[in-house]
């Protein structure tokens, strides 16, 4: 790891670092929801959103710098998905439509 970076910016600055065309979350929740699922039930889940949307609404599934740094460095797609199933990654890799695509 590095100092004062989460693993999300990690994450986007080992993506543009290799022009990586997509870079896989897996997160607690099934993708990119408009408010918190945990603490809304009424949640809605967002299939596909691009990096400006989900920083201007104030997404926060990944930490604001990793969304900027994808951003700027033009990290075509970032996929978010649950992984309380370990297939599900596998399922992603594979090309399965799961959670949310945030992309430029």
């Amino acid at each position: 790891g590095n100092p004062y970076f989460s693993t999300d910016t990690g994450a986007a600055l080992r993506g543009a670092e290799i022009d990586a065309e997509v870079i896989l979350k897996a997160t607690m929740v099934d993708g990119v929801y408009d408010s918190d699922p945990r603490k809304n039930p009424d949640a809605q889940l967002i299939r596909d959103i691009s990096y400006r949307e989900a920083v201007t609404r104030g997404l926060r599934v990944m930490d604001l710098t990793a969304f900027m740094l994808c951003m700027e460095q033009k990290v075509p797609v970032v996929r978010v998905f649950s992984m309380e199933n370990l297939g599900n990654i596998l399922r992603v890799a594979a090309g399965e439509d799961l959670g949310t695509t945030v992309h430029e």
